[in-house]
């Protein structure tokens, strides 16, 4: 076994990546990594204990642990020296926090190690996942830790808007510290985890507030997935102020900007709608990415998570920039507040030729909680008259696994009195089968990316307050979520926490997952797994 990793959903064999990711990591990246998150939940005992003392800690080094996490993300960095630099910034900063420390007995062995870098790569074989024995305290402590790293790419984005919580941040490492605290039951770990999910509502409302702030609230649009004739620049990941910074750069240059796969619904947004050279949309989901950059043509922009390595033919024009980095493409620097400079990557768009025209046509999108309730009436209307029998939320990822199609038969198969509920890039799955619409409601309404999954909440308790009804379960609403990453798991935490049931998760359950950790889910929550699109369509609606 070179490496052990077992946090997203293609791990290999549903049980772990032991020589290589399924992702592309390598056992060295896997290492940092690990050590990454072990030096951060270090540095969290210390801010954490700093906070008990009555100090206050910085907004920087509440950046730098949500950073570090985000770092770790399935798919966001592959850079090994990119990841050594942040471990051995995080060793500094906690050695200069530590001097601050009135009472260093009560911390962990974590928040007192320190290294110079010949130390590193045998730390982190002590450290990695398997380090905890306890199959159950292990699966709660990674589900823990999985859902923190979900919650860091919410603040992540907020703060790249100026927007902090310190209330957030402060529940970040301290839960992050709890998950050393070998005193902690697996009773204790579980609270810890559904407080996870209450934590995780807070850090989605964060980013809601940040991006409506920044950008207004997303409404009905139609986006262009054809193109034009200028060279183009393409944008993927999740990060709208990246991608703001670029169109204000490239005004007037002759080159276009697209964005792919996540980074679909910035164009929901009416700041957006200013720039004349936003394009539209090119491909679809991310696991599609080498063929259509291949295609592209020109520059590709990865904002963040969601890099598959690269093909030679175009690894030299794909860049990165913030949490995201893979060795030999271009990174571009920039930190918070800062003013990233994507001259370079401009400069390289005008030699290029246009794009490859892969499809035509329009795809709507942009309904987020304020524009449905903007249609509440109507909406309400269609479901007292029984137009619309129920919602289907399909949120989540998509991803290469064969087993996904699943998702893509059952939007089919759907009666046609349903509406699906999405956000997340597990749209690709079904946004484009032009399934009509209900009474002018569409029958696929589009909140965003994976970090508006809020929004998704907010229509839900809406909906409860409106019918009058005591328990949010009581809605005509079936959760059927395709889960690939981390975010995946804040969000199904936060709909725990929020107190919805029944709760289907696919292609496959979470290897973290122990045995008993996934029965107490299953015995208090109602989760479970899919079967057959004809299994489920009787489970469901009780018809073929």
């Amino acid at each position: 076994m070179e490496m052990f990793c077992y946090q997203c959903q293609e791990t290999a064999g549903c049980k772990g990546c032991t020589r290589v990711g399924v992702c592309g990591k390598t056992p060295d990246v896997a290492a940092m990594q690990d050590l990454l998150v072990f030096v951060s939940k270090g540095l969290s005992a210390v801010t954490t204990q700093l906070r008990k003392e009555g100090k206050q800690v910085s907004k920087e080094v509440n950046h730098l642990i949500t950073l570090n996490l985000f770092v770790t993300i399935t798919n966001a960095n592959f850079d090994l020296e990119a990841i050594v630099a942040r471990i051995k910034e995080t060793l500094a900063v906690k050695k200069e926090l530590l001097a601050q420390v009135e009472k260093k007995e009560n911390l962990p062995a974590a928040a007192l190690w320190d290294s110079p870098e010949s130390g590193f790569m045998e730390k982190a074989a002590q450290v990695g996942v398997l380090s905890t024995e306890n199959e159950d305290i292990r699966s709660l402590r990674e589900l823990i830790t999985y859902g923190l790293k979900g919650l860091s790419a919410y603040s992540k984005h907020a703060n790249a808007l100026l927007e902090d919580n310190e209330e957030v941040d402060a529940f970040l490492q301290r839960a992050l510290a709890a998950t050393l605290n070998d005193s902690l039951s697996a009773e204790e770990l579980v609270a810890l985890t559904l407080e996870t999910g209450k934590y995780g509502v807070d850090g989605m409302a964060l980013l809601d507030q940040a991006n409506t702030g920044a950008y207004g609230n997303p409404e009905i649009t139609k986006v262009k997935i054809g193109v034009g004739k200028n060279p183009g620049i393409l944008v993927s990941g999740h990060d709208l102020r990246d991608l703001e910074m670029l169109l204000e750069q490239t005004q007037g240059t002759g080159v276009d900007v697209y964005t792919h796969s996540e980074m679909l619904p910035a164009h929901y947004y009416p700041a957006f709608k200013k720039y004349s050279n936003f394009y539209g949309n090119y491909g679809n989901a991310w696991w599609k990415q080498k063929e259509e950059f291949e295609s592209f043509q020109g520059p590709i922009l990865m904002t963040t998570n969601c890099i598959v390595p690269p093909k030679d033919s175009y690894k030299d024009r794909m860049f990165t920039t913030g949490a995201a980095g893979y060795p030999g493409c271009r990174h571009i620097p920039g930190g918070i507040g800062e003013k990233k400079d994507f001259s370079e990557i401009i400069e390289l768009a005008k030699t290029c030729p246009a794009p490859v025209e892969i499809e035509q046509g329009e795809i709507v999108g942009g309904f987020a909680h304020h524009q449905v309730l903007a249609l509440a009436d109507k909406v309400v209307d269609a479901v007292k008259s029984g137009a619309i029998k129920k919602f289907v939320v399909m949120a989540g990822c998509d991803g290469r696994a064969k087993s996904r199609e699943y998702y893509t038969e059952f939007a089919k198969a759907l009666p046609k009195d349903t509406v699906i509920l999405t956000a997340g890039c597990a749209k690709y799955k079904y946004n484009k089968l032009e399934l009509g619409d209900i009474g002018g409601i569409p029958r696929v309404l589009d909140a965003g990316q994976c970090n508006d999954s809020y929004s998704l909440a907010v229509i839900a308790l809406k909906l409860k307050e409106v019918f009058g009804l005591e328990d949010i379960n009581q809605l005509p609403i079936i959760y059927n979520i395709a889960w690939y990453e981390q975010k995946a798991v804040i969000v199904l935490l936060a709909l725990l926490y929020l107190g919805v049931k029944n709760i289907h998760l696919g292609p496959t359950l979470p290897a973290f997952l122990s045995p008993n950790v996934a029965k107490v889910l299953v015995e208090n929550f109602g989760i479970a797994g899919i079967g057959t699109v004809e299994e489920d369509m009787r489970l469901f609606f009780g018809e073929a």
